[in-house]
Formats: structure tokens, sequence, C-alpha cells
């Protein structure tokens, strides 16, 4: 195991660049304090490294952490256990510990904790890491690890998690010298916090937890090559205002980092001014309110009609923290192919890595939306405005002849669309809707209306069963006055229910509805679709005229939840309405729906957006001017 190093190769400088031309703006590095909290000033103080953990979380703001202790990891239990400022949420599986620690990073926007024990404790961390990875997720994961003389040696609960996580974390750190743990957590929470968000792993060796160590605070930290560019290089800035100024067909395509950077306010005004066309992809859902009128709809595998080809057809594509990712752009070569890209995104990996940029911007958002406004309305003013009324009768046609539906199922059996859609209208745009993954998370996408940024938790590109009740879990811990609704497929639900315990007993009211339809939905829409109606391995046996294993109602009964079900389209309101009125406890609902309702619209896998379905194959008719 490597003993690992300040930072990783991934983080290394590279060489130092070039001076400056004269007159020539350069990129500023962010002007933050490296060390997050409060910034108190602790004198130094004799105490052990477990004692050191806790109060560096304490020292860094940290109010909440989900764990769940092991031998490796329970020197720390200990002071953890006389901290009055941190409250320790007791989990049932560590991989539950990752999700809520997710969950409460989406709606707070701070880091999560999670705490794990050594071998198998680490390594059911390793999900929520690399979920957290692909979503750019600030997360903190805090391990113990076998006594440093041991390490190597295949010692009881002994795995190299360092070198696991090292390629699904921002870093990975294995701490030996209970002196370096202060300035560890303090790197691990800038880093994961700062930038492009994502994961970092603090391993701490037992003999490290048990040593003693002399604690100050704040502690003076330095990381080579980490400095993250904020501003917008000026000149790019003004090259993306003068393509805009030219457009005709524009389109803002809008990704998740426009939500991590809280820039819902600055794109607001952007697309006002510009006036185009917005879709914001499954990880932005929120970030651009639905009722406003430039919304489009979310592209992708299973979005609008209006948004897949708004893309396809445009002619510049403003395109603001995201990354051009297959199940956005299908065959890539074949995406948007008439299409100019302004491409902004503080991480510079991200762009031209799938799609060139012809106006690449790197930085933070937030800094380069107000940019761009000044920029584009110097254009604006000068008599250079766009006119986009044609394109706006092209988007409006499209929207009222394709809008998101659905048909109601001929078995008899509610459509589970409609369940979704009553509960993002009987609970409203304050709530918080936190998906699994398959039909439901698109059904829960396309058919709840999403008005405000951190509404919306989801795993997309993972893709992780199990993500939603745990996720859950944690955000309403991050937002305990907000109804948060885990919106569940039957097949999810089973991977991490347990951690309905940890709600009852740690009173965390979240409300599941369990989207029922006896199998494992989306694989089975493929199995439709593309294999011929061969059912492999995907009855679960929960539903409708099964033998019920499990049966959802008494499972939440014994976990000490209300437990409802609904099996009736006239019921669905009132099951919806009984459920938003218990706030004592967990709810429960098992929504009995169709097995036979698909996700439409669907561009099948390895074909151009162009081939969207609305439905079985049904293709758009795209009239001549389209």
């Amino acid at each position: 195991m490597s003993k690992g190093s300040p930072i990783s190769p991934a983080l290394m400088a590279a060489r130092p660049a070039a001076p400056a031309a004269p007159g020539r703006d350069t990129a500023q590095p962010v002007q933050v304090s490296a060390v997050r909290g409060p910034n108190n000033v602790v004198p130094p103080t004799e105490m052990l490294g477990s004692s050191a953990i806790v109060r560096s979380l304490e020292e860094l703001g940290v109010d909440d952490i989900f764990g769940l202790p092991g031998g490796a990891i329970l020197p720390t239990y200990d002071p953890l256990m006389a901290s009055t400022k941190l409250r320790h949420i007791l989990v049932r599986h560590e991989q539950g510990a990752g999700h809520a620690a997710q969950g409460y990073a989406m709606v707070t926007g701070r880091p999560g904790v999670c705490i794990a024990t050594s071998g198998p404790g680490a390594t059911n961390l390793v999900t929520a890491i690399a979920d957290a990875h692909m979503d750019s997720v600030p997360l903190v994961a805090i391990t113990g690890q076998v006594a440093s003389a041991v390490i190597g040696s295949d010692a009881f609960q002994e795995a190299d998690i360092v070198g696991i996580t090292m390629p699904i974390t921002k870093h990975s750190y294995l701490v030996t010298n209970a002196n370096d743990i202060p300035r560890v957590l303090a790197e691990a929470f800038h880093i994961a916090s700062t930038g492009r968000p994502g994961p970092v792993l603090v391993d701490i060796a037992k003999d490290a937890q048990q040593g003693k160590m002399t604690f100050s605070w704040p502690p003076k930290i330095d990381i080579p090559g980490y400095r993250t560019v904020v501003r917008g290089h000026s000149k790019q800035v003004r090259e993306a205002a003068r393509l805009i100024a030219g457009s005709t067909r524009p389109v803002f395509y809008v990704g998740g980092g426009v939500i991590k950077a809280h820039a819902a306010a600055e794109l607001k005004e952007l697309a006002e001014l510009v006036g185009a066309p917005v879709v914001t992809t499954l990880m932005a859902r929120g970030v651009f309110p639905d009722s406003h009128p430039q919304h489009v709809g979310m592209p992708g595998m299973h979005g609008s009609v209006s948004a897949v080809t708004a893309l396809q057809q445009s002619d510049l594509l403003i395109t603001l923290g995201a990354r051009f990712d297959d199940r956005v752009t299908g065959v890539l070569s074949s995406f948007a192919p008439g299409a100019k890209v302004i491409h902004a995104d503080i991480d510079p990996a991200e762009i031209s890595k799938n799609r060139t940029a012809d106006v690449p911007i790197v930085g933070s958002v937030k800094e380069i939306i107000p940019e761009l406004v000044s920029a584009v309305r110097e254009q604006f003013d000068g008599g250079a405005a766009p006119d986009t009324s044609a394109w706006w009768n092209t988007i409006n046609r499209l929207r009222e002849t394709y809008p998101i539906g659905f048909t109601q199922p001929d078995d008899g059996l509610s459509a589970p669309q409609q369940v979704i859609k009553r509960i993002g209208e009987l609970t409203g745009p304050e709530g918080v809707y936190v998906a699994g993954v398959g039909q439901h998370q698109m059904w829960a996408a396309q058919f709840i209306q999403y008005e405000r940024p951190h509404a919306w938790l989801n795993s997309g590109g993972l893709g992780t069963m199990g993500y939603s009740v745990p996720a859950a879990m944690g955000a309403k811990v991050g937002n305990p006055d907000r109804v948060v609704w885990a919106i569940d497929g039957d097949g999810c639900f089973q991977m991490t229910n347990q951690e309905l315990a940890t709600c009852v007993i740690n009173n965390i009211p979240i409300k599941v509805a369990v989207i029922n339809n006896s199998s494992l939905g989306m694989v089975r829409q493929w199995q439709t679709l593309f294999y011929e109606g061969r059912y492999s391995n995907t009855d679960l046996n929960t539903g409708h005229d099964t033998v019920r294993v499990p049966d959802f109602v008494k499972l939440a009964d014994a976990y000490g939840c209300a437990g409802l079900r609904c099996e009736r389209d006239e019921d669905i309101d009132a099951t919806i309405q009984q459920a938003l009125a218990i706030n004592d406890r967990p709810v429960v609902v098992d929504f009995v729906v169709s097995r036979d309702s698909m996700v439409w619209p669907m561009v099948p896998s390895g074909v151009s957006n162009d081939l969207i379905q609305i439905a079985r194959n049904m293709t758009p008719v795209w009239e001549q001017e389209d």
C-alpha cells in the first residue's frame, strides 16, 4: 500500500508557465482561504490522533456525519461520543453512509462526511465514492486502516483502500503519523469543495489514531499544483459573445456544473438577455425553472423531442457546466452537426474531451456568466442582436406537437407516470425529490415540475441502484424543514431499505414512494424492445397478483414506519395526501403500477439523436423547415 504524498499525480503541478506577455489577460487562481470553517485559532494542545480527527472536523464546521464503527476506526469513535458539535448518524450499511453524505452535500452545498472502518467497511463505501466522483459531489470519506507496522501483510480486515479509490477520487490520503491529521483533513475538505467538486478519501492507520500529537488550528496547508481557475479569459468571453450575436439558432446546453456553482440566478439573467431556448440535463433539472417560457425540456436518451431536436438543429451550443456525455449526445459524430460550440467549464479536462469547442472558456460559470452578460450586452447595444423569431417558431411547434405525455395502461393498473406527476403536484416545488435508477428515475425527471436548484437528486453518471433511500435520508438531515421524497423502484428499494431503521431511530421522516411494477423495469423495457420480450431474470414478485415477497407495507411496519398501499387510480391523491400528513416517522407507500408502462421518448442506444422515438417504432414527422 502506498504511503501517499501530499498530492496525487493527477494534481501535481505541471512545469511553471512562461510569464504572460505584456497586456495579455491571464486567468487568476481562486482567492479564498484554503481552510474551511470559521478559522478559529487553537493554540498548541497535546491530544491523541483520534481526538485530533474529531477536533479537526469541528473546526472545519462539520455538523453531521454518517458512519458505522469497526475495529480500525474504533479509537476515533471514543472521542466522537463526547463531541457536542458533531451529530453522528449510525447507518446500517456503509454504502448508506456514503449516499447519505452525497444527499446532504447536494442540498446544502457543503461537503458530506462519511466514516467507516478498514477492509470491508471501507470497500462498502466504494460505490458511493464512485457515484460522487461521476456526479461531482463534494464528499470526504474517512476510513480506519490497520496499524502501519502491518500494512501490506494481509492483516485482518486490511484492504488497500487508497489504491482502490485512487481512480475514483480527486485525491486519496494514507495517514500514518498523528501529527499530519489536521493538515490532511483541512486539505481534504479544500480539495473536495473547490474547483470541480468531488470525493476525497482519508485513510488513517490505527496507530496514528492512538498516537500522541500536538494539535493547533488552523493548519498551514500548501498543495503544489492545485490552483483552481475561476475567471474566464476575457478574449474568449468576447469571442463567445460575438458568436452569440451572430447566431440565429442558439441553444443553452446547461449541465449540473451550474448547480454545483450555485449560478442559477446568473444563468437566468444571461438566458433572458440572449432569448435563446434552454435545455437542462438530467443533472441540471431545476437550475432553470421548468415554468419559464424559454425552457424547452431535458435532452438525452429520454429527453423531450423539443430539447433533443433543438440541440440537433442548432447553429450554436452555449454549453455551461456540461460534459457532452453519451446519454445526451447519442452517436457523437452525428450530434448537433451544424453547431459551433462555446464550452465553459471549471474542469479543463472536460473541454474538447468529447466535442471540440470552438470557444473554450476555463473557469467557474459563477464568474464566467456575468462576464458573458456584459460582453453580450455590449454586442447587443452595438446593434448585433440576433433574430431568433424563426427559430422560436420551430421550437414552439415541436413543443406543441410532441409534449411529454403517457398513455393509460390497458391492464387496469395505475400508470406510474400519473403517480409521480401527482406526487410532484401535491408536494410542490419546495419539496426535494430523490430518485433511484431506472424507469422511475426518468419519469421523475420528466413529470415533476422543477422550479429551483437542489430540488432534484439522482445518480446520473454511475446509475446506482440503491441510491434513493439513503440519499433522501441525507437530504432530510441537510434540509430538515423540507418535504423529502425518495422516489424508488421495487428493485432499487430492496438494495438499501435497511436505512429506514436509521431514519426511524434518528427521527428522519422521509417519504418513500415505491413505484412497484414487480420487475426490474428499465431492464424489462429493453428486453421488450430489443430482446423480443424474453424476460430473463427481471420478475421481482413484489406487485399485483404475485406472492409479494417482500410485502412492502409489512416491511414498513416492521421498521416502525407508516406503511400505505395504493392500487387504484382513484386512491392516488388521497394516499399521497395521507403520506404528506404524517411527519412523525418515515412513510413508505407501495404504489402498485403497471409493468407494461415504458419511458418515452427514447433514443435507442447506438443511433443518432435524429432517430428519437416518441413511442414504439414511432418517430416524429419532420417538416421541411425543421
